[in-house]
């Protein structure tokens, strides 16, 4: 899969960085890309005097806030990958809150996860009997499941909470038993604490990028490090796998496969019950961080997961900068309301060399509106001293549409992602 053959000439062998990311020879442009926006960030962060735009504590609460939206998007990336849509990401986020808070009470952490993902596995079962059994719409049975789990859950919480002597309630269970552990880098992040001297400092760039550094390596929970590190084993299972290999011919030509002795119904249901169990330890997290469930904790993260995984053009690595864009976004709102203010400038900025690029590639259409976004964007940056708590709350969910939206992709999805197959039929 590292080699492309075109009329006798081998193509040269992709980095597992690059592929990772990109799947093009892009590694050394996406290392400048990156080098550069720390650049801007920091520029913004100086000309607006808002510290808390690289701060450690905002980088942590982007790291907590991310990791939930990329389990999610990891499930739906397992799952389309076979050609199946799941819709229902966020059902099985919900599934995954209620299993991780009734297991987390009784058994502790350990418990919880266990717990979260084999409810999250149980509603992908069900997506995957509907769609691959019984050939459903992947869509009608995502939004069923949607709506089945939350019934289920408040069905579960009346059953069981109510009158029950460890407490809780018709929306929310008794607290965890035990937290999951945390850990810190000696030294640079704890004890002399290396960093975080130099983030007060408040110098240009090397503030910033301690701030980063500290926000990712102070107070790190365990499910924290798994989730991050699952971003290039979902990778290797995938691109560097025979089983990988297999289980995405199933999302581009299912026929093909099977005529090949691929087990595509087997391969199915298990991509689908593997993305319900990434989504369900997704709703782990979220009750990791608040120490217990409660009704609506996934308030539509799903769905931010499954717009990830498409920004990130059904790629580990891409979705997982799509996850870290909203949960930077959500993470300063809660951080600061005049931070959100200088987004702005750093969102007029981005959306400016949009329009350059569109510009320069004849899309005026598309370069004309980022262009007009940008300018209201820098205006608001100008006028605006402290944005209404209604807005920044929607601070996130614009800023992942503006992206989504403007942002130049050349998204492929898998070509038979979405389509009911039958053995014998084309």
């Amino acid at each position: 899969m590292s080699t492309a053959t075109t009329a006798g000439t081998t193509a040269p062998s992709r980095g597992p960085v690059t592929e990772l990311f990109m799947g093009g020879g892009r590694g050394r442009r996406l290392t400048w890309i990156l080098v550069g926006l720390l650049l801007l960030v920091s520029a913004v962060r100086v000309i607006s005097g808002q510290q808390a735009l690289t701060s450690s504590s905002t980088m942590a609460a982007t790291l907590l806030l991310a990791v939930p939206l990329l389990l999610a998007a990891l499930g739906g990336l397992f799952a389309e990958r076979a050609g199946v849509v799941n819709i229902g990401l966020d059902g099985m986020m919900i599934l995954g809150t209620w299993g991780a808070g009734f297991a987390g009470y009784q058994w502790g952490w350990q418990g919880a996860v266990l717990g979260g993902i084999l409810m999250g596995a149980l509603g992908g079962l069900l997506h995957a009997v509907a769609t691959v059994t019984f050939g459903v719409d992947h869509v009608i049975s995502g939004v069923a499941i949607n709506i089945l789990a939350a019934g289920v859950v408040r069905f579960l919480s009346e059953s069981i909470y109510v009158d029950n002597p460890a407490g809780g309630g018709v929306t929310q269970s008794p607290a965890m038993s035990s937290r999951p552990p945390t850990f810190s880098l000696p030294v640079l992040s704890s004890g002399p604490d290396l960093l975080g001297k130099l983030e007060n400092l408040h110098w240009f760039l090397l503030s910033d990028l301690a701030g980063v550094l500290r926000g990712f390596t102070n107070g790190v929970g365990v499910l924290t490090v798994v989730a991050v590190l699952m971003v290039p084993g979902a990778y290797l299972l995938l691109w560097r796998t025979a089983f990988g290999l297999r289980l995405r011919s199933c999302g581009e030509n299912p026929a093909a496969a099977d005529s090949l002795g691929v087990p595509v119904y087997r391969l199915k249901y298990i991509a689908v019950v593997i993305s319900g169990s990434l989504a369900g330890l997704g709703g782990v997290f979220l009750v990791f961080i608040a120490n217990i469930y409660r009704e609506g904790q996934t308030n539509g993260r799903g769905f931010i997961g499954l717009a990830a995984l498409i920004f990130g053009n059904w790629r580990p690595g891409g979705l997982a900068a799509g996850a870290g864009l909203f949960g930077f976004a959500d993470a300063l709102q809660l951080r600061s309301r005049t931070g959100v203010v200088a987004l702005l400038l750093l969102v007029a900025i981005l959306l400016l060399a949009v329009a350059v690029v569109q510009g320069a590639r004849g899309k005026i259409t598309q370069a004309v509106t980022a262009a007009a976004f940008a300018a209201a964007s820098l205006v608001g940056y100008i006028v605006i001293d402290e944005l209404p708590e209604g807005i920044v709350s929607f601070t996130p969910h614009l800023t992942t549409l503006l992206v989504l939206s403007l942002a130049s992709q050349r998204l492929r999805m898998p070509k038979a992602d979405g389509l009911v197959y039958r053995r014998g039929e084309h």
